[in-house]
């Protein structure tokens, strides 16, 4: 996967006016670049800080935006009231920004100089007042923003900052993103189905069928000599069993599942496609439903929804961008079935055969088994468990007149035994508050089966992207309780049928 915040920049905009003089200007400037090399140098924030001359009227406010909209690069602003900047001077400005905006609200140092302070020190720090005139412009004019508060030195500032970061460089990711169905999604589910018109005029992103057979074509196009380096690959990487060795007597089986591997690889390239889905009942021309070959190009970076599940496919793809660089792992994801032993309740999840080995640091067992469905061959596939940790499963499901998220807190534990004989990648997690309120309030809430899985990012993230993309959000974490759950999905569902999420 390419690394998606190489060449991205956010935008350091500071607010001030004329009334104060130049001398007091220039300090303005130069202490808001002091504060803006303050989150640049951080290694918490994993963009470009580009830090912009001070605002200080009308005209270079709603100019600073309209540029901001224009370019590419910019996934975001920050902005920061410097001295007192009126807000009316504003409005223009934020009413024509359409670029994510995170408003920080600091100032220059850390702690007073109490004997020192004389008008012209209150003249010049004058961010705790001026930041809140700022604010309730914003709040007027309906701007989604993010609010951070303190020292743009601390890290808890600086972590929140890189957190919204991620968020904006995941929303600029899925503008003119392009998804390849393989196929249509599986027959009478309904969970799978969606509008993908709205899809693209909310998150960006085209969604579009191909033929199964068109990816058939680029399977069987495959060279011996790539298949030959992919196997080698897979033996440097995995444990192969046996008989799928070079000389094993299923060998045959793992070289179709590497020219699943580059033909699948070569058509999501050639057309420019970031995230895909495929479904056991439309297979056409393949001879197994494809398990290594989704597996390695998740890795890898792709978006990947099963049975045709297109905005698990955009979760998938989400959540990788967003948790760049950072350990752990994400991968699709379905909740399969429950151990509910009192005291020990707790999730399998798992699929078919394609969850990502990325949620593992063991060095995964490559296989080959019996499919029950599909009606081909047995396909080859990873198995492994998933590493323990904290983790954050994330549904998108269509709401008709919305999209909604539904995440759910989880701590992944290790299965209660081994299991030898279920021969897919998997995971155990204890879901957050308990299993019992985790379950009636994602049932009330309409999440899918399908999810992601994220050991890289936590709820921060998807709460600033939920901000950003005006999803959405319904979150299960350890305060949550079923009653105001319930309240808080009621309230939602006024809100965005009144204002269609505006």
């Amino acid at each position: 996967m390419d690394n998606p915040f190489e060449g991205r920049e956010i935008w350091f905009l500071t607010g001030s006016q004329d009334l104060y003089g130049e001398e007091t200007l220039q300090q303005v400037a130069e202490q808001s670049q002091e504060v803006a090399r303050h989150v640049e140098q951080s290694a918490e924030v994993s963009v470009r800080i580009v830090w912009k001359p001070v605002l200080k009227d009308t005209a270079s406010i709603r100019r600073a935006a309209l540029e901001a909209n224009a370019d590419d690069n910019c996934v975001g602003v920050i902005t920061w009231m410097h001295t007192f900047s009126p807000a009316k001077m504003w409005i223009t400005g934020l009413d024509a920004l359409r670029t994510p905006m995170l408003h920080l609200h600091t100032q220059a140092g850390m702690e007073l100089p109490w004997s020192d302070i004389d008008m012209d020190f209150m003249n010049l720090n004058q961010a705790a007042h001026g930041d809140r005139e700022f604010g309730y412009i914003a709040t007027r004019l309906g701007v989604a923003r993010k609010i951070v508060v303190g020292h743009a030195s601390t890290p808890d500032v600086q972590a929140q900052v890189g957190t919204w970061a991620r968020a904006a460089v995941g929303w600029a990711s899925l503008s003119g993103m392009k998804l390849a169905r393989f196929g249509d999604n599986m027959r009478n589910v309904a969970v799978t189905e969606g509008d993908k018109t709205e899809a693209e005029l909310r998150f960006g992103v085209s969604v579009n069928t191909w033929g199964v057979n068109d990816l058939v074509a680029a399977v069987d196009a495959v060279d011996e000599a790539t298949i030959d380096g992919l196997v080698q690959e897979y033996l440097d990487a995995y444990e192969v069993v046996p008989e799928l060795r070079p000389g094993g007597p299923r060998h045959e089986s793992l070289r179709y599942g590497a020219r699943q591997e580059a033909g699948m690889r070569s058509f999501l390239d050639a057309g420019g496609f970031s995230a895909f889905t495929t479904n056991f009942e439309d297979l056409g021309g393949l001879r197994q439903l494809p398990g290594l070959a989704v597996q390695r190009l998740m890795a890898d970076g792709y978006g990947f929804g099963a049975e045709g599940d297109w905005k698990t496919a955009i979760l998938v793809r989400l959540a990788k961008v967003m948790g760049y660089g950072l350990p752990g792992g994400a991968s699709l994801m379905e909740d399969y079935t429950y151990e509910l032993t009192p005291g020990k309740e707790k999730i399998l999840g798992a699929h078919m055969l394609e969850i990502c080995p990325s949620l593992t640091t063991s060095r995964p067992r490559l296989e080959i088994h019996p499919l029950g469905i599909g009606d081909r061959e047995d396909p080859v596939r990873l198995v492994f468990d998933t590493d323990p940790g904290e983790g954050l499963v994330v549904a998108l499901s269509d709401m008709r007149e919305r999209f909604r998220l539904v995440a759910n807190e989880v701590d992944i534990v290790g299965p209660d035994a081994e299991l030898p004989n279920l021969p897919v990648a998997r995971a155990v997690w204890v879901p957050r508050p308990d299993f019992t309120t985790s379950a009636r309030a994602w049932l009330t809430a309409g999440g899918a089966h399908h999810t992601v899985l994220t050991t890289q990012v936590g709820t921060e993230v998807f709460e600033d992207f939920a901000e950003i993309s005006r999803t959405e959000l319904a979150l299960i974490d350890s305060s949550t309780t079923v009653r105001a759950f319930q309240r808080e999905l009621r309230w939602n569902q006024m809100y965005y049928r009144m204002t269609a999420g505006a």
